[in-house]
C-alpha cells in the first residue's frame, strides 16, 4: 500500500496557495517599509490599500491553515476523549487510595518523627556522660578507663541507633505549605510597606482590565485617542 501523501507532496503547500492571490501587495509592502514614514494623504490612501490586502492575506493564511489543521485537531481531540475516562477513573482510585491512607500515616509519621527526637536527645546525654567519664577517669586505674571506653561506644550506639530513627520515615507523605488571611487589611498594609512592586502590578494589571467600567476611580486618567490600525 502506499503512504497517505504529505502536506507538500507534488510541490503542493496549502501556504503558497493562500498567499499565491497576494504576492503583489506582499511585495508593494515589503517596498513601503524602508523607514520613511507616510507625508502625503495620497501616500495615506495608498498605503491603506497596501494594508487591507495584507490583513486579506492574514486571513487567507488563517482560513487556510484551519482547513489544514482541524481534521488533525478532531482527530486529537476524539482520542485524547478516548482516553480521559480511563485516567479519570485511575485518579478516582488513587485518591479514594491516599484517603483511605492519610489518617494513619500522619499518626505514624508523628510516632516515628518523636520516636527520633527521644532517640536524638538520648544519644546526645549518653555522648556527654561518656565524654564527662572520660575527663574523670584516672589512666591509672583501669576499671574506671574501661568504663569509660563502654559508656563511649555505648554512646556512638546511642548515635547510630538516632540516625537509623531519623531516616525510618514513612513514604508518600508530603509536606504542604498552607496558608490563611487573617486580616486583610492587616496584610495590604504589610505588602505596601515591604513589596511595593506587588502592589504596582496589581494597580496596573487592575487598571488595565477596569479602566472603562471604572474610569472615575481616584488615581486613574482614562482618555481616548485614535491610532492607526
Amino acid at each position: 500500500m502506499n503512504a497517505p501523501a504529505a502536506i507538500g507532496h507534488n510541490g503542493f503547500d496549502p501556504i503558497d496557495e493562500a498567499l499565491a492571490p497576494f504576492g503583489d501587495v506582499i511585495s508593494e509592502a515589503e517596498s513601503w517599509l524602508d523607514g520613511q514614514k507616510v507625508e502625503t494623504e495620497g501616500q495615506m490612501k495608498a498605503a491603506d490599500v497596501l494594508l487591507k490586502g495584507i490583513k486579506a492575506a492574514r486571513k487567507a493564511v488563517d482560513d487556510a491553515r484551519d482547513a489544514s489543521t482541524k481534521p488533525l485537531h478532531e482527530v486529537w481531540k476524539a482520542e485524547v476523549a478516548r482516553w480521559k475516562p480511563t485516567q479519570d477513573d485511575l485518579d478516582r482510585l488513587a485518591k479514594g487510595l491516599v484517603s483511605l491512607l492519610d489518617d494513619f500515616k500522619r499518626k505514624l509519621a508523628a510516632e516515628k518523627a518523636e520516636a527520633a527526637r527521644k532517640a536524638e536527645a538520648e544519644a546526645w546525654e549518653k555522648t556527654r556522660a561518656a565524654q564527662e567519664a572520660a575527663r574523670l577517669a584516672d589512666a591509672g586505674n583501669i576499671e574506671a578507663t574501661r568504663a569509660a571506653a563502654a559508656a563511649m561506644e555505648e554512646a556512638e550506639a546511642a548515635q547510630q541507633a538516632a540516625m537509623a530513627a531519623g531516616k525510618d520515615t514513612v513514604k508518600g507523605l508530603r509536606t504542604v505549605t498552607k496558608y490563611e488571611v487573617t486580616d486583610h487589611r492587616a496584610l495590604l498594609n504589610w505588602i505596601a510597606k515591604n513589596d511595593r512592586d506587588a502592589i504596582t502590578d496589581f494597580i496596573n494589571d487592575w487598571a488595565r482590565k477596569e479602566h472603562k467600567a471604572r474610569a472615575n476611580a481616584d488615581g486613574l486618567r482614562v482618555w481616548t485617542e485614535k491610532e492607526a490600525f
